[in-house]
């Protein structure tokens, strides 16, 4: 064996030098075909840092934390103002919120919602990190996308529970723009394992703390008011009485739909017609078959009795406008009508499917919205909230412009989104820097969601759309409602500001037991 070793290395050695070269040459050829293959095997399906392509999507879930777009051009200004006012931060002075929104939607209501939402948290953001005298923790903005419906929820979520865990020091997580099925998924296991959450624009009943007492969300605030407080609010503006009114619902309906039927079902307790259902596609952005049914339950509307002239409308935007256009073509021409509904119909507002036409013959549409820009322009309460408050988003919006504030693209207020989604990360903010315990930098997680029960009086959180007020379940208390009126043009009129209970609450704030 020896002697053969020996026979071998004399064989190698008196190989020429270009022949052991070639030999050289020939393996790192081969050793790079190996990695050739074994990348064409595992494909690389990362989009940017913290955000990948599933198996089976061409989707990028998960958490971002650069200037990564998602592909969507229209939200391309206001990231790249996030990712500069991020890259001002030094390690160490400040806390991550994300931002959890469907940011690879397709249908154009949707991304109007989330472009609107995005601008209004970030500017809050900027407004945390300079103008609070100093203020610390300061505030890092991410984006968490759970895609387009939200399906991979689960990746985006355990993106963000890892991130409380490292150098990233997230603290809370705000936006959860829309009540679906997948959204309260996720509020479920973000609360469950101490994740804060202020949902902005969220207002089902079954997505909140406080139903039949029990909290199933631990650590969830939010700034809108639940459908059921959206209606008492529309209930006491409007004075409609049961026989005069009927109800049209989504059956099956979905988180939002169901608890907006609850409510109006409440009010119209008494009403000598029944609740009509339809039944929308299961997307229900598509246009299905909805409108013949609203044909036929437009002439039904037309079969009642003459002093009817109010229908109560539980659905998804896309049906409500279907809606309208069909009760704009009613054979009973001679009745007027008023159609009363929940914030779902600031989306109507350029909506270029709407019937304009409808609004002129007899049809007025009236709904909650979240916040709207005029609600405290004049005759504003005394208490609620201020024009103070809501010229603070104004001048921000002014300075996002140019730069160093902006710009963040052409800003709408109208639909309420941007000033929700402000406010809302003001409350995160305000969450965020009272568990801050003192002679610290960074509070605790588990402390940050404790802070909301003390979101009251002297401690309140002043809105741009409002007073926020906290109870003990993190719902707001006797929440400012404006009421919105469609124009002929599709536009939306601000009308009136409703309360919850009535009435504005008192200068202390301070929700009863």
């Amino acid at each position: 064996m020896r002697r053969r070793l020996r026979e071998l290395f004399e064989e190698i050695r008196t190989i020429p030098v270009y022949r052991y070269t070639a030999l050289v040459v020939a393996a790192v050829l081969v050793a790079g075909l190996v990695v050739l293959i074994r990348t064409a095997l595992h494909e690389d399906r990362s989009c940017a840092a913290g955000v990948a392509r599933p198996e089976g999507s061409d989707e990028c879930v998960g958490v971002s934390t650069s200037a990564f777009d998602f592909g969507q051009r229209r939200l391309a200004d206001t990231i790249r103002a996030v990712a500069r006012e991020n890259g001002t931060l030094k390690a160490g002075t400040y806390v991550s919120v994300a931002l959890y929104e469907p940011f690879t939607a397709t249908d154009t209501d949707t991304m109007n919602d989330v472009l609107h939402e995005l601008q209004g948290a970030y500017l809050a953001q900027y407004a945390a990190n300079h103008d609070d005298n100093g203020e610390t923790p300061y505030i890092r903005l991410v984006l968490a996308n759970p895609g387009a419906t939200g399906t991979h929820w689960e990746r985006a979520v355990d993106r963000i529970v890892a991130m409380t865990k490292s150098s990233d020091r997230l603290r809370a997580v705000t936006g959860i723009g829309t009540s679906t099925d997948n959204n309260k998924k996720a509020v479920a296991e973000l609360t469950r394992l101490g994740v804060p959450v202020v949902g902005s624009s969220i207002t089902a009943d079954d997505l909140a703390n406080g139903q039949q007492g029990k909290d199933p969300y631990p650590g969830l605030a939010r700034v809108s008011p639940t459908n059921t407080d959206e209606a008492r609010a529309l209930a006491s503006f409007a004075k409609v009485t049961a026989d005069r009114a009927l109800l049209v619902y989504d059956k099956p309906g979905d988180p939002y739909t169901k608890t907006l039927q609850q409510a109006f079902t409440t009010l119209l307790k008494g009403s000598p017609y029944g609740s009509w259902p339809f039944t929308p596609p299961a997307d229900r952005s598509q246009e299905g078959s909805t409108p013949n049914t609203f044909r036929q339950i437009t002439d039904l509307v037309c079969d009642t009795d003459a002093k009817l002239d109010t229908v109560f409308f539980a659905g998804r935007h896309t049906q409500l406008r279907q809606f309208i256009n069909a009760l704009g073509r009613r054979g009973c021409q001679s009745r007027k009508f008023t159609v009363l509904t929940g914030d779902e119909g600031s989306y109507l507002t350029g909506d270029s499917q709407l019937d304009a036409s409808a609004l002129q013959h007899g049809v007025s549409v009236r709904y909650t919205a979240l916040a709207h820009p005029d609600a405290w322009l004049k005759d504003a309460p005394a208490t609620g909230g201020s024009a103070q408050d809501s010229q603070e988003l104004d001048r921000l919006l002014a300075a996002a412009k140019t730069a160093p504030v902006g710009p963040i693209g052409t800003v709408a207020l109208a639909d309420g989104q941007s000033i929700i989604a402000y406010d809302a990360m003001q409350l995160a903010v305000h969450g965020v820097r009272e568990a801050t315990p003192a002679q610290q930098k960074i509070p605790p997680l588990s402390d940050v969601g404790l802070q909301w029960p003390q979101v009251k009086g002297s401690l309140r959180v002043s809105g741009a759309s409002g007073w926020i007020c906290l109870d003990v379940h993190g719902n707001p208390y006797d929440k400012a409602v404006p009421i919105v009126e469609l124009t002929p043009k599709g536009a939306a009129r601000f009308v009136k500001l409703a309360w919850p209970e009535g009435r504005p609450p008192s200068k202390e704030c301070l929700p009863p037991a």
